[in-house]
């Protein structure tokens, strides 16, 4: 018996060795749940030459956006988990969309198998550069006279940047109004003209906006400064506690992707990710590499899914 059992232990770990040895020997689909030419799409069309190289089969980008990303990620849940589908994502359709979207076609957190976290960046309090406020100090100030009346832009209901200004509201007894929009783009348009007040957006959208000196940076969501605004302050070191708030790209596979592609996949992709050439590309415009394990990555995905719930929870936030 107990040699029949060895032999069926090294049958598996064979097959195990051969899945790895073989993955992949088809083309993979990299899908991106937003249209092309944002934060996600980039961190994708990045890494996929690189994964081509190395792996010696094309990994291609599919832009399936939508629905806050849902739909892109549905058609990943729904694949199958063979190595041949990955999702690469915001942090949206993972932790924010399930507690704002009714009748959802998947389970963020079981439905998909955590490869890594990509990069990731904080947001950063921008104002058109004739705004009166200078400082944080002066922000909270006008709020707590103004109740309501400060304008925030975002990218969307339910957006990182939207939430980054219920949480800082939250946090300072203060409230704004919320202005949103269908996209970075336009909200950062009218931030640039004046017909909105403020708005937390990525640092990597708006650094050179900030640099030309077109918007003034107030302070930094982050646990530490941004390397490439080293003069703004973080948003504790300006007084305000409790709004670390990093906006993030990650990937994951459908559920039930055989161990050994995991490990495979995921050793592949951080290697891509730190490719000299695709880091300098990111840290120019303020994206930090991440790059950490599918358990690293599940523990830190539970914690920012029970964070937003709490957030939109006390905010009574609505997608409507």
């Amino acid at each position: 018996m107990k040699k029949l059992l060895g032999l069926v232990a090294f049958g598996l770990l064979a097959a195990a060795s051969a899945t790895a040895q073989t993955w992949p020997s088809k083309p993979v689909t990299l899908i991106v749940p937003f249209p092309a030419g944002g934060s996600t799409d980039m961190v994708a069309r990045a890494i996929g030459p690189k994964l081509t190289a190395t792996l010696g089969q094309p990994f291609l980008v599919d832009n399936k956006a939508g629905a806050t990303g849902t739909i892109g990620a549905t058609q990943v849940k729904r694949a199958a988990p063979d190595g041949t589908t990955f999702l690469v994502t915001s942090l949206g359709p993972l932790v924010i969309a399930p507690h704002l979207i009714k009748g959802m076609q998947y389970d963020a957190l079981k439905d998909f198998d955590t490869i890594t976290v990509a990069v990731q960046a904080p947001n950063v309090l921008v104002l058109p550069a004739g705004s009166p406020h200078q400082t944080m100090a002066d922000v909270i100030a006008f709020q707590k006279k103004n109740p309501a009346k400060m304008t925030f832009a975002s990218s969307g209901n339910g957006s990182s940047d939207h939430l980054t200004a219920e949480l800082f509201w939250q946090q300072t007894g203060t409230s704004g109004l919320h202005v949103p929009y269908k996209g970075g783009a336009p909200a950062i348009t009218d931030l640039l003209g004046g017909q909105v007040d403020a708005s937390f957006q990525n640092v990597n959208a708006v650094v050179q906006n900030i640099k030309a000196g077109k918007l003034k940076a107030l302070a930094v969501t982050g646990d530490k400064r941004s390397p490439v605004l080293p003069d703004v302050p973080t948003m504790a070191e300006a007084g305000v506690k409790g709004v670390e708030v990093y906006s993030w790209q990650a990937i994951v596979a459908p559920k039930g992707l055989p161990p050994e592609v995991r490990a495979k996949a995921g050793e592949a992709m951080v290697g891509a990710l730190n490719d000299p050439a695709v880091k300098q590309q990111f840290t120019s415009i303020g994206l930090e590499v991440v790059g950490n394990t599918p358990a690293q990555f599940a523990d830190f995905q539970q914690q920012e899914f029970a964070r937003w719930k709490k957030v939109i929870e006390t905010g009574k936030i609505t997608i409507d």
